[in-house]
């Protein structure tokens, strides 16, 4: 099956697994901004160990990863598992999101696809497509302050409010790791050893922010326990509002 084209499999309609948590707001000092906050831009690479086709695109990613104007993640899916290596990091809850993308954005789903700041997807390895839509994005950027602070098992998150009056939407939870590698013995990659940067662990809605300053204090769960934390606030079209994450080492 090994091919230089994307991989494009269509996914069977089913439950999505990002239900959002219950909301605990509360009064912040942070006032109306009348411009947008710097944030960095997202970047969601939907992956598999098992495409031959990802790993050009998880070298484009780590080197994205070292950017400061971007928070570059990767969502490893768990449609290529029967095909003979069940990737490690892979969960069907980052399937579900490449779904969420594909169904309100009209996204075509395959690996290795690249989501850019939930507004445009393209090929993975294309990186001289990937720099445009970032400049993009950058020049319409939808943005609000936040921040995510981490005390071992202890997570507070606030975000602040915008002047733009359309402003909404979810406050995602995201754990990672900054970096993990594989050594592959079977399937399309079988004898690679790949090297990933920021791999997603976990992913959950923890509450709704509704352009009104608000702090969340969560516990981690066991399944969190990614070296390194994450915020994302973004609504039901896929636009993002805020991101942050936690210092890296």
């Amino acid at each position: 099956m090994s091919s230089n084209l994307p991989r494009r499999l269509f996914l069977r309609t089913g439950s999505l697994l990002m239900a959002a948590g219950s909301l605990f707001g509360v009064n912040a000092a942070t006032a109306a901004d009348s411009a947008p906050a710097a944030r960095p831009i997202l970047l969601e690479l939907f992956t598999s160990q098992g495409c031959s086709s990802c790993p050009a695109a998880d070298a484009v990613l780590r080197d994205l990863g070292g950017r400061g104007d971007v928070l570059a993640l990767g969502f490893h899916v768990d449609y290529w598992d029967y095909l003979g290596w069940a990737d490690p990091f892979a969960s069907p809850q980052f399937t579900a999101r490449q779904q969420v993308y594909s169904q309100r954005r009209g996204f075509q789903m395959y690996t290795p696809q690249l989501v850019i700041d939930g507004q445009a997807a393209v090929v993975g390895s294309q990186r001289g497509r990937v720099e445009g839509g970032i400049e993009t994005v950058k020049r319409e950027l939808r943005s609000v302050a936040s921040a995510i602070v981490r005390n071992g098992a202890s997570v507070k998150v606030s975000v602040g409010t915008t002047a733009q009056k359309d402003a909404g939407g979810e406050v995602y939870l995201v754990s990672f790791d900054p970096e993990e590698a594989t050594d592959i013995q079977r399937g399309e990659n079988s004898g690679r050893r790949i090297v990933y940067t920021n791999v997603v662990r976990s992913i959950r809605a923890i509450g709704r922010w509704d352009n009104q300053p608000m702090t969340v204090s969560e516990t981690l769960r066991g399944d969190e326990r990614g070296a390194r934390l994450a915020l994302i606030v973004q609504n039901r079209n896929g636009e993002i509002w805020a991101v942050a994450a936690t210092p890296a080492g």
